[in-house]
């Protein structure tokens, strides 16, 4: 039996190798996860605890139409319930929206190197990306990405902002304008999975049009990745598409119950973004002391200027040796550096000896 041509002619690969498969290939008991932008401050307390509270009621299906959270969030974002969609995070929502909006050969226009899923789900769909590379600083080029959609006539443009993986991020000013430079019939899949750690006055200020599609999540400030929940905010139009094809019962009744929860307790997500600011200061002044650089982050995590992709790769898979997890951009420019996510001070520090080795041993100096 043969499956249809797309999946026939699509590689074997998937978009990231888990921590958990690494420590098997490696004969690893233990590991400092640092690779995958999980909080590693955790969840609120609060959030733990409603879900707890529940668990004997998991014989029970979750509320398929995710009311009291999309009316929340409603509530939080200024919008309609309608203008929201609760979905299994934003590797779900990107095949909701490519799967809206891209027919098969079609088109769509990301950066190169930008966060794996999306080309993921277009080729999964028998669509093709067009891409335009990184800025020499480590950001998307802006310019770059507006020309090439004029030029392809893409269904979808996704952007992450703050940037995965450099963390760059880019003002609200150069948002709006980028926006208004794609083509009138091209959507903006806006990602801002770590927007929680950006001031909401430097955001895009809100706006529902069928254009724009902005994308949240719980799994990185809110410290539910695990539990598998994010949303989309834009119009009733696009919602309602969404609606026509997302699963109905995916999202788990405990994630919905744990993202309520966590919505409310602000003092907790304000902790977290301040421990994250401190881990990206620690690691930029861990960089100074190696003589080298970062690319400045509003995400929760930092990348690390390793010189050039060799060494990068080198470092990295010398730390996991060591058993300390972290990931590299695949793409140039980003290739030379090494990205790690932000940590509690004792991972910092297992980080931050482990790192340290590693340049020392065979005589590796600051690139």
């Amino acid at each position: 039996m043969r499956a249809t041509r797309v999946v026939e002619a699509l590689p074997a690969n998937t978009p990231f190798i888990g921590p958990e498969r690494l420590m098997r290939e490696n004969g690893l008991r233990e590991l400092v996860r640092l690779g995958a932008n999980e909080s590693a401050f955790g969840p609120s307390p609060r959030a733990v605890a409603a879900m707890a509270e529940q668990l004997d009621r998991l014989s029970w299906y979750g509320d398929p139409d995710s009311y009291a959270l999309r009316e929340a969030l409603a509530a939080r974002h200024g919008c309609a319930l309608e203008q929201t969609t609760v979905a299994c995070g934003i590797d779900d929502l990107m095949g909701l929206a490519v799967r809206a909006f891209v027919e098969i050969g079609g088109v769509a226009v990301a950066a190169r190197g930008t966060y794996p899923t999306f080309a993921y789900h277009i080729a999964g769909y028998g669509a093709r990306l067009e891409t335009t590379p990184y800025t020499k600083e480590g950001g998307p080029d802006l310019s770059g990405l507006a020309a090439l959609a004029q030029r392809v006539r893409p269904s979808i443009v996704y952007l992450a902002n703050p940037d995965n993986p450099s963390g760059a991020f880019l003002e609200r000013r150069l948002i709006a304008e980028f926006y208004e430079a794609l083509p009138d019939e091209t959507l903006l899949l806006l990602d801002e999975a770590y927007a929680d750690f950006v001031p909401p006055d430097r955001l895009l200020e809100p706006r529902f049009e069928d254009r724009l599609v902005r994308l949240r999540t719980f799994s990185k400030a809110y410290g539910l990745a695990g539990a598998r929940i994010g949303y989309a905010l834009t119009t009733r139009a696009n919602a309602e598409r969404f609606e026509r094809i997302r699963l109905q019962y995916g999202v788990n009744r405990n994630a919905q119950i744990g993202a309520l929860a966590a919505l409310e307790d602000e003092a907790h997500l304000a902790w977290v973004v301040r421990e994250t600011a401190a881990a990206r200061r620690a690691y930029e002044a861990l960089a100074h002391e190696l003589g080298t650089t970062t690319i400045p982050s509003l995400a929760n995590f930092v990348c690390i200027d390793m010189g050039d992709a060799q060494r990068a790769m080198h470092v990295t898979a010398e730390l996991l040796r060591r058993g300390v997890w972290i990931r590299k951009p695949g793409a140039s420019p980003l290739d030379r550096y090494v990205r790690v996510s932000a940590g509690t001070p004792p991972m910092r520090h297992a980080f931050a000896q482990a790192l340290r080795g590693v340049l020392a041993e065979r005589g590796m100096a600051a690139p």
